[in-house]
C-alpha cells in the first residue's frame, strides 16, 4: 500500500517526518507552508532503479546501527566526555542524538562518523515524545537514566511495524532491580530510591531487554545475574562500551550475564562494531544479481549464519580477516530457513534471503519465529512477479526465472532494503516509495550500490524521475 498526503499525517511513515508542530497539527501562514513543503518532500522521496546489472566491486560497511543506539544511550551514564567512533550516519542515530540534546546532553559532531557527548548537565529525565515516536530504541534511555539518576520518563517507543514487540521484560527487569514502574499517558515512568542487584530470568530471549537491564544494573548496588540473555554482537558491543567506562560486566555473548554495580562511570574513546545486517544485505544483493562483491570492514564471525545460507543456495563465499567476498556465478538453488536468535539465522536478514529465493530454482520454505508481521512485503514482491504464499509465520516460495520492474512501497526497514535488491535483480524500472524506512538504518545506500554498478537514483519529484528514465533508456 502506498500513502497519500492525508495518510502521511497519521502513518508510521509520517511519524518519521513530522516536525515539532506535532501529528495532525493545525498550521497557519509561513509555518504551514514550510511544514507542507517538508512533508511533500519526505513523501515524494523515492528510489528509482533499473535492474539487470550484476553488482561488482567493493563496498565498505558502516558502524552497526543497533549497537550505536545502545551505546549512545549508555554514554549519558557518565558526566565525563565520551568519544564514539564509527558512528553510522542514519536517521535513527541522528534522532536519538537530538533527543539526548533535548534533555541537556552536549553533542559535538567531530565528523560524520565521530561524535562526542557530555552529559554533566542533564536537566531533564523526561524525554520529548516528538523525538521518541520516531524510533523504537528510545527505550534504552530508560535503563540509562534509571541507572544514573534513579528516575526516567520516556514515551512508549515507535519504529517499524513488524509485529508485537512488548516491553514487559524490560519493566520486569527494572522492577527486580528495585524500581517502581508505571505506564501513564503513553509514558513509561520508572523511579527508585536506590537500585539493588537481583537475579533476573528473561522468559524469552530479548536483545532490547538484555541491553536495557544491563545498563540499569551497571550502576545498581550489589550483584546482578541476568539469565536467558540475548547473545547478539551488539549486546556484546554495548557491554564492552560500558566496561570501557568502568562498569563490571561479565558473560556478554553467553546466555548468562553477571554484573557488579559501580558507583560511577568515566570517560572513554570507543569504536562501534561493523553492521552485520548491512553487510548481509550487500551479500544477498550480490547473490540476487549474479554479482561478485567484496564486503569490507566486517567481522566474519558475526556473519556465519548468513554466509552458511549463501553457500547452501549456491554462492561462493570467501572469508578474509575483515572482509568477505560473495560470488554468484550460477542460478541459485532452493533451501529452507528458520529465523532464530543469534547465533541462528537473523530475523533482520529474512526479507533479503526471501528475495534471493524468489529467483532460485525449486521451492523454499522460510519460517519466521521472531516477529509475526514480517512477511508484509510479500505483496510488494508479488507485484514484481514473485510466486509465494504466506501461511501464518511461514512463506512458501517457488522460484521464478525473472522478476519485473513495478511500483512498490517499502513497508519497513529491512523489507525495504530487500525490495531494493529485488529491483536490482529485476528487468526494467522499479520505483520504491516510503524509502524513509530504509534511510533509518542504511547510510548512503544508493551511493554504495552505485559504486557497485547499480543504476539507482534517489529522486525527490517527477522531474528527477523522468530525467533518470530518459538517461537509462
Amino acid at each position: 500500500m502506498c500513502y497519500t498526503y492525508n495518510d502521511f499525517l497519521s502513518s508510521a511513515t509520517g511519524d518519521l517526518c513530522l516536525g515539532a508542530s506535532g501529528e495532525g497539527a493545525a498550521f497557519s501562514g509561513r509555518e504551514m507552508g514550510e511544514e507542507y513543503k517538508y512533508l511533500q518532500r519526505c513523501l515524494m522521496e523515492q528510489y528509482i532503479v533499473r535492474g539487470g546489472n550484476p553488482l561488482v566491486g567493493e563496498v565498505e560497511i558502516s558502524g552497526a546501527k543497533n549497537a550505536a543506539l545502545g551505546i549512545l544511550a549508555a554514554a549519558i551514564m557518565t558526566d565525563d566526555t565520551v568519544r564514539i567512533e564509527n558512528m553510522p550516519d542514519v536517521r535513527d542515530t541522528n534522532v536519538l542524538l537530538e533527543a539526548m540534546e533535548s534533555i541537556g546532553v552536549v553533542v559535538n559532531r567531530v565528523d560524520r562518523h565521530t561524535v562526542e557527548t557530555n552529559s554533566a548537565h542533564i536537566g531533564e529525565v523526561s524525554v520529548d515524545y516528538e523525538y521518541i515516536k520516531k524510533i523504537r530504541a528510545s527505550y534504552y534511555l530508560i535503563g540509562a537514566l534509571l541507572g544514573k539518576y534513579k528516575e526516567a520518563e520516556v514515551p512508549l517507543p515507535g519504529g517499524c511495524n513488524i509485529g508485537s514487540r512488548p516491553i514487559d521484560l524490560h519493566l520486569k527487569g527494572f522492577r527486580a532491580l528495585g524500581a517502581s514502574v508505571t505506564i501513564r499517558n503513553g509514558f513509561i515512568i520508572a523511579k527508585a530510591e536506590h537500585l539493588h542487584g537481583s537475579r533476573i530470568y528473561l522468559d524469552t530471549v530479548s536483545v532490547g531487554a538484555t541491553i536495557n537491564i544491563m545498563m540499569a544494573a551497571s550502576m545498581a548496588e550489589g550483584y546482578t545475574v541476568i539469565e536467558n540473555c540475548a547473545r547478539e554482537p551488539h549486546v556484546v558491543d554495548v557491554a564492552n562500551f560500558l566496561n570501557s567506562m568502568g562498569a563490571n560486566i561479565r558473560g556478554a555473548g553467553t546466555d548468562v550475564i553477571r554484573i557488579r554495580g559501580v558507583a560511577k562511570l568515566h570517560h572513554t574513546d570507543y569504536s562501534i562494531i561493523p553492521d552485520q545486517i548491512e553487510a548481509g544485505t550487500f551479500m544477498f544483493a550480490a547473490a540476487a544479481t549474479k554479482g561478485d562483491v567484496m564486503v569490507k570492514n566486517i567481522i566474519p564471525k558475526h556473519l556465519e549464519a548468513t554466509s552458511a545460507k549463501l553457500m547452501e543456495i549456491g554462492c561462493e563465499v570467501e572469508e578474509f580477516d575483515s572482509a568477505v567476498r560473495v560470488v554468484a556465478s550460477k542460478r541459485l538453488t532452493s533451501t529452507n530457513v528458520k529465523t532464530s536468535p543469534y547465533p541462528g539465522y537473523p530475523t533482520d536478514m529474512q526479507p533479503q534471503i526471501c528475495v534471493a529465493l524468489s529467483l532460485a530454482q525449486g521451492t523454499s520454505i522460510v519460517t519466521e519465529s521472531i516477529f509475526e508481521n514480517r512477511f508484509k512485503y510479500m505483496d510488494e514482491l508479488a507485484r514484481m512477479g514473485a510466486v509465494a504464499r504466506v501461511e501464518g509465520n511461514t512463506a512458501i516460495i517457488t522460484g521464478v526465472d525473472r522478476l519485473m520492474g513495478a511500483r512498490i512501497c517499502a513497508p519497513d526497514l529491512r523489507a525495504g532494503a530487500a525490495l531494493v535488491i529485488a529491483a536490482l535483480a529485476a528487468e526494467g524500472i522499479t520505483t520504491i516509495d516510503d524509502i524513509v524506512y530504509i534511510q533509518r538504518g542504511y547510510e548512503k545506500f544508493d551511493e554504495k550500490l552505485r559504486s557497485l554498478g547499480a543504476e539507482i537514483e534517489l529522486v525527490h519529484d517527477d522531474k528527477e524521475a523522468r530525467k533518470f528514465r530518459f538517461r537509462v533508456g
